[in-house]
């Protein structure tokens, strides 16, 4: 949706991608990494920019996504649908009413098995006097009641569907500072309605957390080079087991088949940027079996690593 710059507006700005190769997250405040788990997507951003306040929904595709925000600013997060395959959210995996909270540079790791439609609202600068649950490096999950949450949804659609009619441009900003206030209550009453629950004390562990996300730093330094589970356990100075069973929790998957997925997905970037060869890149990222290779990523992405280079050099 394009809007005429010249004049202040509300209209809320949408985005839709049909491949996963040009799929960008827009959220201002949000440092984003995601590894898709399908090979074609239909996906859609809305993102509404009010004053001190953005609301996103997201039409997710199955995806493992890391993310981190940026500094002075609080983001809280809920799914806007009710299906039977709930979010991993910091390992923890629950289909209850759930509301996340995170402030500046905290971090989160989600795996969204199937299409979901989320939403999240980012303030600036960060929140501190509502009495909402504090949070450290990573965010925090809990669940509230739901009808708390159903007027949390309900009032995020009211405000965009509000924000998509025509406004006279004298009445912008106030129009906007009536709808972040609108949205600070609901969020309000979600957190006054906590349900007190046993299983939101593991997610909300942060020296879990920073296991995980120390194992996932280093994994990141290289993935070209060969990596063998007791030399990243000596670094870290954990057991293997321990790093096994944090990787499985924080990625739903072996730390093999993840790492495997991830240099699949880093391949065909560098194909789609127009490599010098489809076996150069495969060996930089560790693929010496090459008809094996060919294989898992025709399996993963729907085409050969060749049709893929060639897509990229006519781009």
């Amino acid at each position: 949706m394009n809007n005429n710059d010249d004049a202040p507006t509300l209209a809320p700005k949408i985005f839709r991608f049909a491949d996963v190769d040009a799929f960008r997250n827009a959220i201002r405040g949000l440092d984003f990494e995601f590894t898709p788990l399908v090979r074609a997507i239909a996906t859609e951003q809305i993102i509404l920019q009010l004053p001190g306040c953005d609301v996103n929904l997201t039409r997710a595709f199955p995806r493992v996504v890391d993310a981190q925000l940026v500094a002075d600013c609080t983001a809280i997060g809920f799914a806007m649908d009710d299906l039977d395959v709930p979010i991993r959210f910091n390992g923890a995996q629950r289909n209850r009413a759930v509301i996340v909270i995170g402030s500046s540079g905290a971090a989160y790791n989600t795996i969204e098995e199937v299409q979901r439609q989320i939403a999240s609202i980012v303030f600036r600068p960060e929140v501190k006097d509502r009495g909402w649950p504090g949070t450290d490096s990573s965010f925090k999950i809990f669940e509230t009641s739901v009808s708390a949450l159903q007027q949390l949804r309900k009032v995020v659609r009211e405000v965009v569907a509000a924000a998509s009619e025509p406004i006279d441009p004298a009445e912008v900003v106030l129009k906007g500072a009536a709808m972040k206030e609108t949205l600070f209550g609901a969020v309000d009453a979600a957190f006054a309605n906590l349900v007190p629950a046993r299983w939101t004390v593991r997610p909300n562990d942060g020296r879990q957390f920073k296991i995980f996300q120390d194992i996932r730093s280093l994994l990141s330094d290289d993935l070209s080079q060969p990596i063998y589970s007791e030399e990243i356990a000596r670094k870290l100075g954990l057991s293997v087991r321990t790093m096994h069973d944090v990787v499985r929790r924080y990625r739903g998957m072996s730390l093999h088949r993840y790492l495997r997925l991830r240099r699949l997905w880093l391949v065909r970037q560098r194909l789609l940027a127009g490599a010098d060869s489809v076996k150069a890149v495969a060996l930089a990222f560790g693929f010496w079996h090459l008809s094996d290779f060919s294989r898992s990523y025709r399996d993963q992405f729907g085409e050969t690593p060749s049709e893929t280079l060639e897509r990229g050099r006519r781009r």
